[in-house]
């Protein structure tokens, strides 16, 4: 008989106050590498209703006009009408920003680490970005229903929403949802019947149909209305979401938020190498399942370990991975920021719906560019490009 487990995960839109956070930090960011790739950025912001407040730490030869760039970033999320509680043209915005501390700095010129830490990084077969299902799955419905609320597809529709998709795994494989759960905001004239019918019909069956039967749970604003929603509803931070920027809780995470600091802050960086290592060796073949682990000490340039971890599914010694992680992979924060050319500004684009498991060739964290080298060194057969157990 199977053995039957679940795991839950999911995603926010854009237009979620945490995530409207994440997107202006990152967007002052983008504004200063544009100008000097070698800014230092530790960038925070708070919104609620109204207001949104920008500080931190910046050592930068450029200047960010952090009044545009907050406003500019509410307008393309869609934060133009005041009866959603935010709009670009009235928002307050408060600015405390200074340079960064020269004790921090004094490491970081000596090309060691920002900061210390452990970042993890995780890759499986289950889907064709080597990602978990559900996280996969909650992204493509929140990614929905936004072309939903830009394109008109759904009217009525707010910046603000959420998904969470429950994933029935039989033997580790997953087979079914279980549960599909949607929170969207919307005008307070839309009737909410005639909403939940259109966004099962536009928004739910056609990203997870497939994986849906008659027993599948769906819940759709499940108060009854979302209205009051956005920083009106709830105060939103910088680094709030950070597993819904990750793997959606399946695999380890070191704690340390991305959005808003630059690639010399491990918290980015490390995970981004780590990821980077982990769905290499996950298309070598060399594993179904991989997580791996980095940590750092502040000011010291190499890692203070570095550990993989298969779950049983290795075809090779987990020793022998770690010794071809250390020979083939840079993990100096100078190493990992040359080799993945993360200096530049790219950072915008990636704060919603997850950083990882993305289709763009400016995520250079996404490569697989040495897995055939890993298989080889193996000493398994012919270079093999990793098959997803799962298509969807």
């Amino acid at each position: 008989m199977a053995n039957i487990t679940y795991v839950t995960s999911e995603s926010v839109t854009e237009g979620h106050p945490d995530k409207i956070c994440d997107q202006i930090s990152d967007a002052i960011l983008d504004s200063l590498f544009a100008q000097d790739p070698y800014s230092r950025v530790a960038v925070e912001c708070l919104t609620t209703t109204g207001l949104v407040v920008v500080a931190g730490e910046v050592t930068t030869r450029g200047y960010a006009d952090v009044q545009s760039i907050v406003r500019k970033t509410l307008k393309e999320i869609g934060y133009t009408n005041p009866q959603f509680g935010i709009d670009c043209e009235d928002a307050g915005v408060l600015v405390s920003i200074h340079g960064q501390s020269p004790d921090i700095s004094q490491g970081v010129d000596k090309e060691g680490a920002g900061d210390q830490g452990m970042m993890y990084g995780y890759a499986c077969n289950e889907t064709p970005e080597l990602m978990p299902l559900p996280i996969m799955l909650a992204h493509k419905l929140t990614r929905r229903l936004a072309e939903a609320r830009k394109k008109g597809i759904v009217e009525g529709l707010g910046p603000d929403g959420k998904s969470q998709v429950s994933v029935e795994y039989h033997d580790n494989v997953p087979k079914r949802l279980s549960a599909v759960v949607i929170a969207q905001q919307h005008l307070d004239d839309i009737s909410e019947e005639n909403l939940k019918q259109q966004l099962r019909e536009k928004v739910i069956e056609p990203v997870c149909g497939k994986w849906m039967d008659d027993k599948t749970q769906v819940h759709i604003n499940a108060t009854g209305k979302f209205v009051i929603g956005g920083p009106e509803g709830d105060s939103g931070v910088t680094g709030r979401k950070i597993i819904v920027d990750t793997y959606g809780g399946v695999g380890r995470h070191g704690g340390g938020a991305f959005s808003g600091k630059d690639p010399t802050k491990v918290d980015r960086s490390g995970a981004y190498a780590a990821r980077y290592v982990a769905k290499n060796i996950i298309a070598a073949g060399l594993a179904d399942k991989c997580e791996v682990q980095l940590s750092y000490a502040i000011g010291v340039a190499q890692p203070t370990s570095v550990n993989v971890d298969t779950f049983g599914t290795s075809k090779i010694p987990e020793a022998k991975i770690v010794e071809l992680v250390k020979k083939h992979f840079k993990l100096t924060p100078r190493g990992i920021i040359e080799h993945l050319n993360l200096r530049r500004p790219i950072y915008r684009k990636v704060a919603s719906y997850g950083h990882f498991g993305r289709e763009d060739s400016d995520f250079t964290w996404e490569k697989t560019d040495l897995a055939d080298t890993l298989r080889m060194e193996a000493g398994l057969s012919k270079p093999l490009k990793a098959e997803a157990k799962v298509i969807y």
